[in-house]
């Protein structure tokens, strides 16, 4: 698994998935159609269906990491790595208890060799049909019992040690170590679950730097496992190994992680092409993930450890670990909760998403009981509520509460609240599921739910999700108003459970929902039909086709306060142009109907904003009747045109920021440090006074200055009157604004 050295490279990758949400059935098969045979080439092998309709319906996968690096269970998975790299914490424990790295080098671990205290050390798990601890049907049944629809091995990781019968890799599981074929056991084991097979493969970073502290080999075949061949070698060597696991598994999962990007271009289509040629002929629709060197047409994204902050397509997908400390068993290794675990499992589901959970087993092959309790516990609530995951696709706003999770890769799984719902439909639109995740008490007031966002008199009942599957508990009939929809519950929970399901059936399709950011967008008039929550931002015909809504479909449109779409009849904002400023529930009346082949969503000019920070609350504000080069401040709201702001599109991707009380604009003064202040300025077009608003999810923004690259910064809990100042671009919610329409 990727770590620290990787993070930059897939936050990258993150952010450059379109922010928009597809509340489709099949936004792949809306590209073009396949080819019969693919070629390797980017324009075939990107016709290839990302994600197929089983994937999306099963949302939970398996793996494994366990290896060779599970022997020392110390440190991490990183261990081989670690090891020789002077300094590290893996590297004193390893002179420390084996000698030193050049003397009792990683590959002992393969072959055995005793340790300083005469430990003999050799990843050898026995199977329990011959004495041993390991039973891979044991663990398939595991895995079928945690409700996982997917599962299989880390059949490579970036150590070069296969787990298979390979040909092209002597360091293998076969001639070497245990002397098992591990995954063929582990496919044979899985298939016999019914369940679909997935092989991960972290192999491309085994020469692109795993081992750069290792010692230059002089054997030929060490060169080989420490990724010291040539690039010709070793990138035909990446190529071969899928090859084998494509033939020898016929996995229905191909999952790779990072560094692609280091791959010749030509391997990689190679591989892509000579993995979908032989899905097809074994009559199987295939998934390929990656996290660089691939893209979204005809692959899914994976988040490491994260996911979006908001409703995400094309469909997406995390790996993340049951562990907080290490992928790999390591002794005193700790664990996430049911609770963080679980709830961030659904909020990954309800923004278009699918999990890959990694568990760590010991080298002896037994899986630690504090991991298969945390797995029951997942399996026990999805076969009790697994109605509202299984099969289900994201509505047009994955929740409310004031939990916020995901916001790229790297973020931590995190427990809800009984304030926090997630949401999620039943495939026919008809049935709209709210998981609170924890008990609310007596009533619960579902705000995303308000009379001033939908119209919900097709609402036929609305029950709660029994204590077992297919049980229901009917509830009064609930009342709307501008606050929200209000459903009476239990004043205590009925059953335990880590979250509980509301289930709102409609006597037709669930109304559209007016958004609170950017605009929805739908294939049919009258808000009918496949449709696609859009942010603000440009979108190509490209874009628009990976958000589930291709060129030339669009008919019916709404917008959130304050924001406008202008259409163009041809791509990349060419052509006619037509600009809506208000719902219309059929295009034909302005010539658009089918016609739009791109489009930008962006503030609407004339209207006035209150621009809100996130930590504090507080209200950008001018000061009202200052002189130029004031500093700009933050104030408590109260409706005042001191804090009403103009967001005017300039045309070529920026903002300025105009005051309605004094109608000068932000300026970023040419600050070149954190903590600078932003000033205020009559507008002169410098790129000092242009912003860059960068939707951040769940409809909050970034700002930052096209001269200094910083980004607008609240100062935290700051007090009313606090300047407002710019500063490098985080994690911090101080760095995140909302915009309202006042």
């Amino acid at each position: 698994m990727s770590q620290s050295i990787s993070r930059r490279r897939l936050l990258a990758g993150a952010t450059a998935v379109v922010a928009a949400a597809a509340a489709t059935e099949s936004a792949a098969g809306s590209a073009r159609a396949a080819p019969r045979t693919y070629t390797p080439t980017w324009d075939s092998v990107n016709r290839h269906p990302a994600a197929p309709e089983w994937f999306r319906d099963a949302k939970f996968g398996i793996y494994f990491h366990w290896g060779v690096f599970s022997v020392p269970a110390y440190d991490s998975e990183w261990y081989p790595r670690n090891m020789y790299e002077s300094g590290q914490k893996a590297n004193q424990h390893h002179v420390a208890t084996y000698g030193s790295p050049s003397a009792w080098p990683y590959h002992n671990f393969v072959n055995g060799a005793d340790d300083l205290a005469g430990n003999h050390k050799e990843f050898a798990p026995k199977l329990k049909s011959e004495g041993g601890d390991f039973d891979p049907d044991e663990w398939a049944q595991l895995f079928v019992d945690a409700g996982a629809k997917y599962a299989g091995p880390v059949a490579e990781h970036h150590d070069g040690y296969s787990m298979w019968d390979s040909q092209v890799n002597e360091w293998n599981s076969v001639d070497k170590g245990p002397r098992l074929n591990l995954l063929r056991l582990f496919t044979d084991a899985i298939r016999a679950k019914k369940l679909k097979l997935l092989v991960a493969m972290h192999h491309a970073y085994n020469f692109t730097g795993f081992f750069e502290y290792a010692p230059t080999q002089s054997d030929p075949s060490l060169k080989k496992l420490y990724g010291q061949l040539s690039s010709e070698r070793e990138n035909q060597l990446w190529y071969d190994k899928l090859k084998e696991v494509v033939d020898r598994a016929r996995p229905d999962i191909l999952w790779q992680d990072f560094n692609l990007t280091e791959v010749d271009e030509t391997q990689r289509l190679n591989f892509l092409a000579y993995y979908y040629n032989q899905a097809d002929k074994w009559g199987k629709e295939v998934v390929a993930t990656y996290k660089d060197g691939f893209n979204n047409h005809g692959e899914v994204f994976d988040y490491e450890r994260g996911g979006p902050a908001d409703l995400t397509a094309p469909y997406w997908l995390t790996d993340d670990s049951i562990s907080n400390s290490s992928w790999c068993y390591t002794e005193g290794i700790g664990y996430y909760t049911l609770p963080q675990m679980l709830h961030s499992f659904i909020d990954r589901v309800s923004k278009n998403g699918n999990m890959l959970l990694n568990i760590a087993p010991k080298d002896d092959g037994t899986i630690p009981q504090g991991q298969r309790d945390l797995l029951l516990g997942i399996g026990d609530y999805l076969k009790r509520f697994g109605e509202s995951v299984y099969g289900t696709r994201a509505w047009t706003a994955y929740g409310e509460g004031p939990t916020k999770m995901g916001g790229g890769s790297f973020t931590r799984p995190t427990a809800g609240t009984a304030q926090d719902i997630r949401f999620t439909r039943n495939k026919a639109g008809t049935v709209l599921y709210a998981t609170a995740l924890g008990w609310p008490g007596g009533s619960l007031t579902l705000t995303t739910l308000s009379s001033d966002r939908i119209d919900l008199d097709s609402l036929s009942s609305v029950k709660l999700l029994g204590s077992t599957a297919g049980e229901y508990i009917d509830l009064p009939t609930p009342t709307q108003d501008a606050t929200g929809l209000k459903v009476n519950l239990p004043s205590t929970a009925p059953f335990s459970a880590p979250a509980y399901v509301l289930k709102l059936h409609f006597s037709g399709r669930i109304p559209a929902l007016r958004p609170l950011a950017g605009a929805l967008v739908f294939k049919d008039v009258d808000y009918s039909g496949d449709s696609a929550v859009l942010a603000l931002g440009s979108y190509t015909a490209e874009e628009l086709t990976l958000a589930g809504m291709p060129p030339r479909t669009l008919s019916s449109l709404k917008l959130a306060p304050g924001y406008r779409i202008v259409g163009y009849s041809g791509d990349d904002f060419t052509g006619t142009s037509w600009t809506f400023t208000a719902d219309k529930a059929d295009l034909r009346a302005t010539g658009g109907n089918d016609k739009i082949t791109s489009l930008k969503v962006i503030f609407n000019p004339s209207a006035y904003f209150r621009i809100t920070n996130v930590t504090n609350g507080l209200a950008l504000d001018s000061g009202g009747d200052v002189s130029g080069g004031s500093d700009l401040k933050q104030r408590t709201w109260d409706g005042h045109a001191d804090l009403q702001w103009h967001a005017v599109d300039l045309g070529n991707g920026y903002y300025k920021l105009e005051n309605r009380a004094n109608g000068m604009v932000a300026d970023g003064w040419g600050a070149t440090s954190d903590g600078a202040t932003v000033r205020q300025l009559e507008w002169n077009g410098h790129t000092n006074q242009q912003w860059l608003i960068t939707h951040r999810g769940d409809g909050r923004y970034s700002l930052a200055n096209r001269t200094t690259k910083l980004v607008l910064d609240g100062g935290g809990n700051v007090t009313s009157g606090a300047v407002a100042k710019q500063w490098a671009w985080g994690t911090s919610t101080n760095l995140l604004w909302t915009f309202s329409a006042v």
